[in-house]
């Protein structure tokens, strides 16, 4: 267990057994640990107040619904999403969940969604059903986007008016253009159609139409003043729209009508020459009084509990008080862990299931919708248990939030049956080290389409040079100088930078013979996750933050964010406390400190120690490394077509994406579950397409064959 759930587990035991009025229990709510400082905040707040709460740590928002569920917890704050997983994944024993309170606009605290969408058109345009919509000028507000793209193609497929949807010889992505593409004349759909380059290029010239009524129809992108839910209107109003796909508080505005509470503002814009067209095909008037037709409506973010948690209105009543403390103080845990904000308030509302309360907005389709051959999905191939529950949360997270095609996930008993599998089309997708590329590519007919991407500091090909950092005043100007002096390291083996380098370097200047001399080498270490009673340990501090002397002696050494000394800037960090002389790191470790405006460290103050001898400047590593790390390549069949390629490609880009920005929604990069490097890297921030520059095979191959894979 790492630190964070250490200190979790501390504060709710501390408060689950108290009683906040003589007779209810103390609420327990579940959040993503990133968030863990803003909870201790909020658990202090609330105390103080009368109102105390308790914290249950998750590894992101995805566990955390698991463990609501499984009771575990009390409550979360979830989107629409995170209800789709709670309602389709068995996540619960029952009974299940409910949820029991919104979160609404102040603007708006009546609607009972967040928004609705709609279709406008030119009053007098001649139409009666949704097939009519053939050959119109349409305007949307951004590919990927709720009311502008997912919900009319999930509603208007659904009426057999968006036809051939699935055809197989397209990617899920192409087939949603293509198909607009085809029912419309022209429009106005901005947006990355493809997270990858050269598919976004290819899709905007293929279905150039889609782009024809943007204001930068070659961009297609954005800012255009024709995209967006009143760019939209705007398209329909003065560039040749004929139909808009957008929501209805922007119409009200586009249109100077009241909206909710707020009066409303007068705009140059005739509302009584458009109208609202419905699903049915009638039209309704865009006025005051009159009440919409919608397509569809994205419902409220809300707070789920699991079926056991009874005295809902006690649970509404903390919800409001906790709201209500968190505005006056403007607590960052008041947008974090509520997410709430000055614009937004907790409503009570009678407790609905999950799958219901998508139902009754028309969004459970939405979320559901598949545009992609329906027994394409992509077969993702691991070879242990801890990838597997990762690629399951991946396929089923990536699932719920539009990521296409859906991912499934097999397990085989090593790499080489994965790759078997692979090669005989039974699998589309594997994870391998860069290293072993060209052996795959060689023996299984594979083609890389995928690599891992770092922060700054790494090269175009992804790859991380290891080095040796010393302070500048140190003595030290040689390996050979480093004999019997204290190291820090990242973590203790299966670590590029960390171990594997410098071991490399010690025996090729016959320093040391093998690995295991490293502890005679050196006088005392800090190489996280080595054995306790090692000297490879005896320089690490454990969770210093902790008050708590067991504490900091539970934790010391792991191979985790527990241990203050693990990964690169925990070495950088051992090493400028005084307590190593040397710390050996990925390059990119010391670009991540030198653009942190709160860190307290000096890249001035530090130097290079090179292998051959002599030190360097940090910005000379290009000739002062120990070599260079290779990154992770996802790889697939090479017989597949461009398409199928395009297709895994933009998929798994999309889903990795999305949370490579939201580690708060699901941890794709960082510890899992207690393992490292799971599928990916820990230090990854992201994913990048692999094109045909990219020829460092062969170096790949030397490197794991000289220094070990990781």
């Amino acid at each position: 267990m790492g630190k964070l759930g250490i200190t979790f587990l501390a504060l709710s035991g501390f408060f689950l057994g108290i009683h906040a009025d003589g007779s209810q229990p103390v609420l327990s709510m579940c959040v993503p640990e990133i968030y863990w400082k803003d909870c201790v905040d909020m658990m202090k707040d609330s105390a103080a107040k009368g109102i105390p709460i308790s914290c249950i740590a998750g590894r992101d928002r995805y566990e955390c619904v698991e463990k609501v569920g499984r009771k575990e917890a009390d409550i979360v704050a979830v989107d629409p999403e995170d209800m789709y997983l709670a309602a389709k994944n068995n996540f619960a024993n029952d009974p299940g969940y409910n949820v029991i309170e919104q979160i609404r606009t102040k603007e708006e605290p009546d609607e009972p969604n967040r928004y609705e969408a709609v279709a406008v058109i030119h009053k007098d345009l001649e139409i009666s059903d949704v097939q009519s919509l053939r050959g119109l000028n349409s305007c949307h507000t951004g590919v990927g986007r709720n009311v502008g793209y997912k919900i009319p193609i999930t509603k208007l497929t659904a009426m057999g008016v968006l036809a051939n949807i699935n055809d197989p010889e397209y990617s899920a992505r192409e087939n949603e253009i293509r198909a607009l593409s085809t029912l419309f004349n022209k429009g106005c759909l901005v947006g990355p159609w493809s997270p990858d380059p050269v598919i976004k290029q290819k899709l905007k010239e293929k279905y150039s139409n889609m782009c024809a009524l943007c204001e930068d129809p070659v961009k297609c992108d954005y800012p255009d003043k024709f995209s967006g839910y009143d760019g939209a209107l705007r398209c329909l109003a003065h560039n040749g729209g004929q139909i808009a796909f957008t929501k209805v508080i922007y119409v009200k505005r586009f249109f100077g009508l009241p909206v909710g509470k707020a009066p409303a503002v007068p705009t140059n814009e005739n509302p009584s020459d458009f109208a609202y067209f419905c699903p049915d095909g009638t039209k309704v008037p865009i006025d005051k009084d009159t009440k919409p037709c919608t397509w569809a409506a994205r419902p409220w973010q809300s707070y789920m509990t699991n079926g056991q948690v009874h005295d809902i209105p006690a649970v509404q009543k903390e919800i409001e008080q906790l709201g209500a403390l968190g505005e006056k103080e403007k607590a960052a845990w008041w947008k974090d862990l509520l997410l709430l904000d000055e614009k937004t308030i907790p409503v009570s509302i009678k407790k609905i299931q999950p799958e219901e309360y998508l139902e009754q907005s028309k969004y459970l389709d939405v979320i559901e919708r598949n545009s992609g051959a329906p027994e394409r999905d992509a077969r993702w191939c691991v070879w242990d248990d801890e990838s597997l529950a990762k690629c399951h949360a991946l396929a089923k997270a990536a699932h719920s939030r539009d990521a296409r095609p859906r991912l499934d996930c097999l397990l085989e008993k090593d790499q080489e049956a994965c790759l078997t599998t692979l090669r005989d089309e039974g699998a589309d997708l594997v994870v391998l080290t860069g290293g072993s590329v060209k052996k795959a590519t060689e023996e299984f007919n594979v083609r890389p389409i995928i690599a891992e991407n770092y922060t700054i500091g790494s090269t175009k090909f992804s790859e991380r040079p290891a080095v040796a950092v010393i302070k500048k005043d140190s003595p030290i100007n040689s390996l050979a100088d480093l004999k019997d002096k204290k190291s820090c390291h990242t973590f203790y083996k299966n670590d590029f930078a960390g171990w594997l380098a410098p071991v490399q370097a010690l025996k090729k200047s016959n320093l040391i013979t093998s690995e295991e001399e490293i502890v005679g080498f050196f006088s005392g270490s800090c190489a996280p996750g080595a054995p306790k009673a090692s000297p490879l340990c005896q320089q690490c501090a454990g969770d210093s933050a902790s008050q708590d002397d067991q504490t900091k002696e539970a934790t010391r050494c792991q191979a985790s964010q527990a241990e203050a000394f693990s990964g690169g800037k925990g070495a950088i960090r051992c090493l400028t406390s005084g307590k190593g002389d040397v710390a050996f790191v990925p390059y990119t470790t010391l670009q991540l400190i030198k653009n942190d405006t709160n860190s307290d460290i000096k890249i001035s103050d530090l130097m290079l120690l090179c292998p051959n001898g002599g030190v360097s400047a940090v910005e000379n590593y290009e000739n002062c490394n120990f070599g260079y790390e290779p990154p992770r390549i996802i790889v697939t069949h090479a017989g597949k077509t461009d398409n199928v390629i395009d297709e895994l490609t933009h998929g798994v880009l999309t889903a990795t994406t999305l949370y490579s920005k939201r580690p708060d929604l699901l941890q794709l990069f960082g510890s899992w579950g207690g393992h490292r490097n799971v599928l990916f890297k820990d230090d990854a921030i992201g994913l990048v397409s692999v094109n045909n520059t990219w020829d460092h095979w062969d170096q790949w191959a030397a490197t794991e064959q000289a220094f070990g894979s990781v």
